[in-house]
């Protein structure tokens, strides 16, 4: 007989409040013209984008998440010293140690969290969520902030053609809690890594020196594979999703995938077979692929614009480099 003492959490998890932030400049089309041979009609018919934001050297991935972190622990109706846990998914934050989790876990006064960072790409943020979910439940933590942040800004190739105007920099945040029903449900969630050069890094970082001719490493993408994988592959796994938490689409109130193209996003709502009051997550045109921060950043701006309201029951995806995704149904907050 086991003496070990068995864990003890919350019943459930939810997701108790959330928070955003983008930096200060916004970067239309036309700034992306000036290195690349195209149009902004034909970025706005290939992706959606308007505009996007772009970091200033003050607004760090740590300067960034520490705002959206005040803003979701405000929103919770707690204090810094109740989070146990700090999670921060990335891929652009250079430093490979200390994990940028610990700077923000001092900087937001939460005292001695758990805190670590997590690399899933674009579906980083649903990665997290999942583990916050699972600290809460099983009793290591009563809170979690579940960050994602990024500063694509640093890893675009502004004279490919192809991804110079995708992406875009900002920090989302959440905070996950104790709950007395279901609020976050089960996740679906996996890779495939036989495609995991569809959507790489340039150069490896032991390769790249500051001194030798090659270019600062940047993300490139093989846009068609990228965007046929989307959008006939994680709609299944959307689907699959909304079966595991035992909702059809019409229970749905809301639909935030991850932002990383319009046409995909219009694409997933047609395959899924959204019903029309179902209101979808378009943050993409004005903040471009953030990747990890995409879902909170976009789940922040319906709440705040009244375009989705506190109870709702909402579906989350995320995809992306690896390739990797996470879907799941939440209670928005």
């Amino acid at each position: 007989m086991s003496k070990i003492k068995p864990s003890k959490g919350a019943p459930y998890a939810r997701i108790m409040g959330v928070g955003g932030y983008r930096p200060t400049r916004v970067v239309p089309n036309e700034v992306i013209l000036e290195t690349i041979d195209s149009s902004d009609e034909w970025i706005r018919s290939r992706s959606g984008i308007a505009t996007r934001h772009w970091a200033s050297d003050e607004e760090t991935v740590s300067a960034m998440s520490v705002e959206a972190a005040g803003k979701a622990i405000a929103d919770a109706g707690i204090t810094p010293e109740q989070i146990g846990g700090v999670i921060v998914a990335t891929v652009s934050h250079f430093q490979q140690t200390p994990a940028v989790a610990t700077d923000i876990a001092h900087r937001i006064g939460a005292g001695k969290p758990a805190a670590f960072d997590i690399s899933a790409g674009c579906a980083g943020f649903g990665y997290g969520l999942t583990l916050a979910k699972g600290m809460v439940v099983e009793g290591s933590a009563e809170y979690v902030l579940v960050i994602g942040v990024e500063r694509l800004s640093d890893l675009t190739d502004l004279e490919d053609r192809a991804t110079a105007f995708l992406f875009g920099d900002g920090a989302g945040a959440v905070v996950v809690g104790p709950a007395k029903e279901p609020a976050i449900g089960p996740t679906v969630w996996g890779s495939e890594g036989d495609k995991s050069g569809t959507i790489k890094q340039t150069v490896a970082w032991d390769v790249f020196h500051a001194d030798r001719p090659e270019k600062f490493p940047a993300i490139t993408q093989e846009g068609q594979a990228v965007f046929r994988w989307a959008v006939f592959e994680m709609a299944k796994v959307a689907q699959q999703a909304l079966e595991a938490a035992g909702i059809s689409p019409e229970d749905l109130d809301v639909f935030i995938p991850h932002q990383a193209n319009m046409r995909i996003i219009d694409s997933m709502v047609k395959t899924l077979k959204l019903p029309e009051h179902v209101t979808v997550a378009r943050d993409v045109e004005t903040t471009g692929n953030t990747s990890a921060a995409s879902i909170p950043l976009a789940m922040e701006r319906l709440l705040a614009t009244g375009q989705a309201k506190s109870g709702d029951t909402a579906l989350i995806i995320g995809f992306g480099a690896g390739l990797v995704y996470a879907a799941t149904v939440v209670t928005l907050p």
